[in-house]
């Protein structure tokens, strides 16, 4: 059969996705061996019977060029066309019922792809925010240093040391170099100060080295986060597309909320009744307006893709970044647990991006036998 290896193809590329809705989420394999089987099965009911009418189409042939008389060859014509009316009809059911297949496992994928979607919304959401960030880089944020910056305060200089306005103040720069200045010319004595300073130097060695790195992890996942609603966005419309030819009108979060899906499937049921009713050109018509949002899948399918692959060479960059403090070793009784929290985030998002959000692998050859069906001319 001609178009069932094209249809194959596409069945293929649910292999690398995990899980779906109640029972589909705990064996994933089985969904697509159950395609793989319901494909064969079409494809072999369908061979049988194209077989036989060709068989009978061959035997018409051969009387035809036996018989002798003209109500004879007008009795074989008739046959004729008629058995061709009846494989042309074979051929519009075997690829009515492969569309209703590739059209359903199409729609189980975009609601695991959505579902994959949300949760990597709910993952950036809760990676450190802009306060936990600062917090980590900003020594003001020490209680060490804060007790550092209270007892020069008290100890310095009234006549040679400085006091910050509020916007300085919060500039950590500034006033680091504020509470040194203050240091020198207080009271303190030299045994004072570099007691001290021995309290609070890893502290301050690691947010001066670290902050513009921690800074730029926070915007990059701002960034993600960003481009992650965009992927929300696309998938919804992708879904709007994909149900619009059958006349499903609810979006695909209120599908996803009120656990919709039968009523998708009973739609896609009415829409082929209807195109096996139709005939000629209203009838091809209607069946490409049921192929052609499998194709935007498709196309979904790259722009995931390539944002999931972007978002785990952005981790691998994070862990790199996280890693390069020099005196981790020295200072790491004083490093603050956020800290390490975060390099454990780092690493479980790692693995997330690698097993849990992998891409589906449809990319050169394949995605062009599967949008294009390539080894049908084979």
């Amino acid at each position: 059969m001609k178009k069932v290896t094209h249809y194959l193809l596409f069945a293929m590329l649910l292999l690398s996705f995990n899980g779906f809705s109640h029972k589909l989420d705990d064996n994933p394999n089985q969904l697509v061996s159950e395609l793989l089987v319901e494909i064969k099965k079409i494809g072999e009911k369908y061979d049988v019977l194209l077989d036989e009418k060709h068989k009978q189409l061959n035997q018409i042939n051969q009387s035809l060029a036996e018989a002798y008389s003209t109500d004879q060859k007008i009795e074989l014509l008739y046959q004729k066309d008629k058995i061709n009316a009846e494989i042309k009809q074979l051929n519009i059911d075997t690829s009515i019922e492969i569309s209703k297949i590739r059209y359903l496992k199409g729609l189980q994928i975009i609601k695991i792809l959505y579902e994959k979607v949300l949760s990597l919304d709910h993952h950036f959401a809760s990676v450190r925010t802009i306060n936990e960030i600062n917090k980590i880089s900003n020594p003001n944020q020490y209680p060490e240093y804060e007790k550092l910056k209270d007892l020069v305060a008290s100890r310095k200089d009234k006549k040679l040391g400085l006091d910050l306005t509020s916007i300085l103040g919060t500039n950590t720069i500034v006033s680091v170099v504020q509470t040194f200045s203050n240091m020198m010319v207080s009271s303190l004595s030299k045994e004072e100060k570099e007691k001290e300073l021995a309290n609070v130097e890893c502290i301050l060695d690691f947010t001066l080295r670290m902050q513009n790195d921690l800074n730029t992890i926070y915007f990059e996942t701002a960034f993600l986060q960003n481009s992650n609603e965009k992927m929300k966005t696309e998938i919804e419309l992708l879904f709007k597309d994909y149900t619009k030819p059958i006349g499903y009108i609810a979006s695909l979060e209120s599908c996803r909320s009120n656990d919709d899906w039968e009523s998708v499937t009973q739609k896609m049921e009415e829409y082929l009744a209807n195109i096996k009713n139709a005939t000629g050109t209203k009838q091809f018509k209607m069946q490409v307006n049921l192929e052609f949002p499998i194709d935007r899948l498709l196309q979904f399918i790259t722009l995931y893709n390539n944002f999931i692959d972007q978002g785990g060479k952005f981790y691998e960059k994070f862990k790199i970044i996280l890693n390069s403090y020099e005196n981790e070793k020295q200072c790491s009784t004083k490093l603050p647990l956020e800290y390490k929290k975060l390099k454990t985030d780092i690493d479980v998002a790692i693995d997330k991006f690698n097993i849990a959000y992998k891409p589906v692998e449809v990319n050169g050859t394949k995605m062009k036998e599967i949008l294009y069906g390539l080894n049908e001319f084979e």
